[in-house]
C-alpha cells in the first residue's frame, strides 16, 4: 500500500527557473528585441542562461539564495556599470526599461537577483594563455585597479580583508580534516596572516578587486583584446592579492612561467609595484588558495555532496604545500 504524504510544506533549497518563465517575466523587462533562444547554459556560483535575439547575445545571471545577498548584488553590479562607463572592456549589466540593473525573483527558496549583462565578445582561450594575451590580460588588471580607485558605493560589500578571506574559510574547512592536516593547515594560515598583518590598507595598495582574475574569466578576441567577467568575488581589497589569486589558479591549472611573468609585467607596465607588495604575492597565493577551497566546499555542500571524498582534501592540503615550497616561489 503506497503512503502519500499531503503536506506541501517541504522547504527548498534550490530551484531551477524554467527558461519560458524568464522570456515572459525577466526579459520582457528589458528593451533587447526578439527573444530567440532562452537556455540554462551553466550552474556555478549562480545560475547562466544563454540569452539570443534579433540584436544581440547576452548572459542572464540568477543568483543563488543564500549566497549573495542584495547589496552584495547590487554592489558588483554597480561596480560593473562604473568600470564600463569608464572604458573598460567588461560584461556590463544592462538596465531594465525602468532603469534597474537587477530583478528579484521570488523562487521556492527565498528571494533570488537576475541580471542581464551584455555577452563577452570571442572566447575563453584554449590551453595556455599566449604571452601576448597574458600581458593584455595584466595590463588590463592594472588599468581596473587605477580606474577602482576613484569607486564609491551606497550598498556595503564585505572587504576582502585576512578575516574574510582566511579566518572565515579556516571555520568552513577545518571540521572535514584529520588532525594531522588540521594542524599543518592552521599553521599555514598564522604564518601567513604574519606575514601580511602590517601590509597597507590605502591607496593604491588598497581598491577595488575582481576578486577572480584568470583567463577562464576572460574571452579574448581574433586580435587578442580581452574582456573581463564573473565579478561574483568582488570587493574592496589588495590589488597584490588579485595578482595571488591569478598565480594560484595558473599554478593549479598548469600555466607555464612565461606566461605567468607576461602577466605580472603587463599589469607593472601600467602600474608598477612596490617591492613589498611583489615580495607578498607568495603569501596571497596561499591566501587565495584557502579562500577557494572554502568557495568550492560551500558549493559541494549544497550542490553535490558526493565529491566530498577524501581525495577532494587531500589534494587541496597537497597544493598547499607546493605553494609554501620554495620551488613555487617565482611569479
Amino acid at each position: 500500500m503506497r503512503s502519500f504524504i499531503t503536506d506541501h510544506s517541504f522547504p527548498v533549497l534550490y530551484s531551477t527557473i524554467d527558461p519560458s518563465a524568464i522570456v515572459s517575466k525577466i526579459l520582457s523587462c528589458y528593451d533587447i528585441g526578439t527573444v530567440n533562444v532562452c537556455e540554462f547554459w551553466c550552474r556555478g556560483l549562480s545560475d547562466v542562461y544563454l540569452i539570443e535575439t534579433d540584436c544581440a547575445a547576452y548572459i542572464l545571471r540568477i543568483s543563488h539564495w543564500g549566497w549573495r545577498s542584495q547589496t552584495d548584488i547590487e554592489f558588483e553590479l554597480a561596480l560593473l556599470d562604473f568600470l564600463h562607463q569608464r572604458g573598460l572592456p567588461v560584461a556590463y549589466p544592462l538596465r531594465t526599461e525602468s532603469g534597474k540593473l537587477s530583478i528579484v525573483i521570488p523562487a521556492p527558496e527565498g528571494d533570488r537577483y537576475a541580471a542581464l549583462l551584455i555577452y563577452a565578445p570571442g572566447g575563453v582561450p584554449i590551453g595556455d594563455l599566449s604571452i601576448r594575451q597574458a600581458t593584455r590580460l595584466g595590463e588590463t588588471l592594472a588599468k581596473m585597479h587605477e580606474a577602482g580607485l576613484e569607486f564609491k558605493c551606497e550598498f556595503d560589500r564585505k572587504p576582502l580583508t585576512l578575516d574574510y578571506l582566511l579566518d572565515e574559510p579556516w571555520a568552513v574547512i577545518k571540521p572535514f580534516l584529520r588532525q594531522s592536516d588540521r594542524d599543518y593547515v592552521e599553521e599555514s594560515i598564522e604564518q601567513v596572516k604574519a606575514a601580511l598583518e602590517e601590509f597597507p590598507r590605502s591607496s593604491p595598495y588598497w581598491g577595488i578587486c575582481w576578486g577572480d582574475p584568470h583567463s577562464g574569466n576572460t574571452h579574448f578576441t581574433e586580435v587578442d583584446q580581452p574582456t573581463l567577467f564573473d565579478f561574483d568575488q568582488c570587493g574592496f581589497g589588495w590589488r597584490a592579492f588579485e595578482l595571488g589569486k591569478f598565480r594560484q589558479v595558473a599554478l593549479s591549472t598548469g600555466i607555464s612561467r612565461r606566461v605567468r611573468e607576461a602577466f605580472l609585467q603587463g599589469y607593472q607596465s601600467v602600474s608598477p609595484l612596490k617591492e613589498f607588495e611583489v615580495g607578498a604575492i607568495s603569501a596571497f597565493t596561499q591566501t587565495a588558495h584557502i579562500w577557494g577551497w572554502s568557495i568550492s566546499l560551500t558549493y559541494a555542500l549544497r550542490h553535490n555532496y558526493s565529491r566530498l571524498d577524501d581525495s577532494f582534501f587531500r589534494k587541496r592540503v597537497e597544493q598547499l604545500r607546493k605553494l609554501r615550497s620554495p620551488d613555487w616561489q617565482m611569479f
